[in-house]
């Protein structure tokens, strides 16, 4: 699947919506976890409200054992406290719980580029949705940190079979806390393994990374226990400096661009402050401009992540560029080919005084890079060519100068993607024609091609909406020829209009080797059966109006339906300055009726309604009570579709309606009611 995009990247902003997003565990379990997470998000919301670092999106998504979700997502931060403070710990039965279909929800239902939280002391039960959720992860740029309780706690659980409140002495798995590990190191977040005792300072981290402006200046993962040396050029822009490191049984060095060391065993020492919270350290960094290296020894698998506050930063794409007058980039909106060259899309965001210098593909194990060939296209974006690909796991790694600085050379700087990427020799492509309709199978085609060993290929498709769907588990390839499906997704018949879903097409080479994706993004609309415009037909109009307008008041009662179509949505004022109040009952016909009340001093002699039904057809109600010295009698109203019976009390109009119907001109009732010094009501109905 591809998406064409102009130079700017469709307009998305890395950092210019802050998205609080938390994916609870809600079985018995987690009742003091779920306390912790209250204190920290009151805490984010009280303490950033009204600063530049105020959360724009909060989301809430729950999961237990079957159910999880609904995703709950507010700009309104008191009301994602009370979502939070309304979780009830309880249930849950077997151990594992549908932690990854929470996630999914949560990749799919957040902007792109967000940093979501996990908390869960249990092992996923739904193992079928890894490769969908690496899948999400790499598209939408995502960073997901993991915060377990299980692997180093017991779980109280409470089910049928084991007795209510029962403890059980089971423990998150090895195994089980190594998927959430890969997961954080594919977004390029942190597992972090904690008793739920230490669980509140561990939470710190959400506080800082919820900070704006969040780049990631280097991140490192290496699955051995080996000793490496990294090193990593800190600008004059970066403040709040920090490194993250995640393991155990590890030591290290610190050394400051003026040659200054600090041990780890030096908690507070002239470079750093060493906090430690079961396996996670932060370390908060003196933010010293220039060259920084860190000596990491361990016999363990451990990650290293170091982040500031800056406002350079960028985003980038791979792509494929489209020739003509007029270039345009489309996104591949899939892993990238093996074995070939491949272009990506770089635009440098916060700053017009920077100049990048160097774009490279970095290899996770540390292992070799590959740097591209770099060509500005104007505006900060650049088209970055590179000749192969790693065949492993790598980040993208952006280098440069920035030319606004208090020195006298150029400041460097270095920023690099916190999302690993990988490239496949399996192509999937996927086209779906229109929208879903509730209730009616739509079909989305898909291709899968493979420039790499033939065989069976595993297909799977999932959505994160549970719709129900049918496709073929697998696909026979030989090299470098096509073989086609088709995925039949069927969203409920009660599903409503506008409802998005995304869909995950994967396909996995025998041996699960390799594998790739494509992802739709659909939406279910209800098929349009209302083009009628409510009716609106006006019961009776009172106007006991004197010569002094403000001491007099008017009103008028209307009948508003919309026959047996999607019903009236709303009723608002396009004109006048009275009050309006509706009500609803039914009618004749079993129709919905709106009643529509309205009242306005004798200064205000005008009124029109606007009437909106549930599929958007619109239609007005007009109506004047205006003194006049017109004598001119007014033509007929020929597209008036409505004939409307009006009681009309007013001395002068009972006097002139009479005066007006020895005329032999085919008067309609807004024109006979026309004479000298009358009182003139018209009603007006678009239609």
């Amino acid at each position: 699947m591809r998406k064409r995009v102009g130079r700017r990247m469709m307009g998305i902003s890395k950092n210019g919506s802050r998205v609080l997003c938390f994916v609870i565990d809600t079985t018995g379990s987690m009742s003091d976890t779920i306390a912790s997470v209250r204190e920290t998000a009151s805490f984010i919301i009280d303490s950033k409200r009204g600063t530049p670092d105020e959360p724009s999106v909060y989301i809430l998504v729950p999961f237990n054992d079957p159910d999880f979700g609904p995703l709950m997502r507010t700009t309104d931060p008191n009301i994602f406290k009370a979502q939070i403070n309304a979780l009830n710990a309880d249930g849950g039965g077997d151990y594992p719980e549908m932690s990854l279909s929470g996630l999914q929800l949560a990749l799919t239902g957040a902007p792109p580029s967000s940093e979501i939280f996990l908390f869960t002391d249990a092992p996923a039960k739904d193992l079928n949705l890894m490769g969908t959720v690496i899948a999400l992860i790499e598209r939408t740029k995502s960073v997901v940190t993991f915060f377990l309780t299980g692997s180093l706690g017991l779980r109280r659980r409470r089910g049928s079979d084991q007795g209510q409140g029962q403890v059980q002495h089971s423990r998150m798995a090895v195994s089980d806390s190594q998927l959430y590990r890969e997961l954080a190191q594919s977004s390029g977040g942190q597992a972090i393994e904690v008793t739920k005792t230490e669980l509140p300072k561990a939470t710190s981290i959400i506080v800082e990374s919820s900070s704006s402006s969040l780049v990631t200046i280097l991140q490192a993962v290496r699955s051995t226990g080996r000793a490496d040396n990294f090193s990593f050029t800190v600008d004059e822009t970066v403040r709040n400096l920090t490194a993250y490191v995640t393991g155990s049984s590890l030591s290290f060095t610190l050394t400051s661009p003026s040659g200054v060391s600090q041990s780890s065993g030096e908690v507070n020492g002239s470079l750093a402050t060493i906090k430690t919270v079961g396996n996670f350290l932060t370390l908060g960094l003196d933010s010293q401009a220039g060259l920084w290296e860190i000596r990491v020894s361990s016999t363990v698998p451990y990650s290293l992540k170091v982040v500031g506050q800056s406002a350079i930063d960028f985003l980038f794409d791979f792509v494929e560029v489209s020739q003509g007058p007029h270039p345009a980039f489309a996104v591949l909106e899939s892993r990238p080919q093996a074995g070939g060259n491949a272009t990506l899309l770089v635009s440098v965001t916060g700053s017009e005084s920077v100049s990048l210098t160097e774009v490279a593909l970095v290899e996770d194990s540390g292992s070799g890079e590959v740097n591209g060939t770099l060509e500005s296209v104007g505006s900060g974006d650049f088209l970055v060519t590179m000749d192969r690909i790693p065949a492993g796991e790598f980040v993208v790694r952006l280098r440069g100068e920035n030319r606004a600085t208090t020195r006298a050379l150029p400041d460097s700087f270095q920023r690099q993607s916190s999302t690993r990427l990988r490239a496949s020799t399996v192509m999937v492509m996927a086209e779906a024609e229109g929208d879903l309709e509730p209730g009616t199978p739509f079909s989305v085609l898909f291709t899968v091609t493979t420039n790499g060993t033939g065989g069976s290929f595993t297909i799977r498709a999932t959505n994160d909406r549970g719709f129900s769907s049918s496709s073929p588990t697998d696909l026979t390839l030989v090299t470098g020829v096509s073989a086609n499906g088709t995925v039949t997704l069927t969203a409920p018949a009660n599903t409503a209009s506008g409802t998005d879903v995304t869909l995950t097409i994967e396909a996995e080479s025998p041996g699960a080797t390799d594998t790739n994706y494509a992802i739709l993004r659909l939406t279910v609309v209800s098929p349009v059966t209302d083009v009628s415009r409510p009716v609106c037909d006006v019961v009776s109009v009172t106007a006991n109006c004197s010569d002094d307008c403000s001491l007099s008041v008017w009103e008028l009662s209307a009948n508003l339906t919309d026959g047996n179509g999607t019903g009236i949505e709303h009723v608002t004022l396009r004109q006048g300055n009275g009050t309006l109040n509706t009500t609803t009952v039914k009618g004749a016909g079993n129709w919905t009726v709106t009643l529509a009340a309205y009242s306005a001093s004798c200064c205000s002699p005008e009124v029109e309604l606007v009437v909106v039904d549930g599929a958007g057809n619109v239609g007005t109600c007009f109506r004047s009570i205006r003194v006049t010295v017109d004598t001119t009698v007014q033509p007929p109203v020929t597209n008036a579709t409505t004939k409307n019976s009006i009681t009309v009390t007013t001395p002068k109009v009972a006097a002139a309606t009479a005066a007006a119907a020895s005329s032999s001109h085919p008067l309609s009732l807004s024109s006979y009611l026309c004479s000298i010094m009358l009182v003139s009501v018209t009603l007006v109905l678009s239609l």
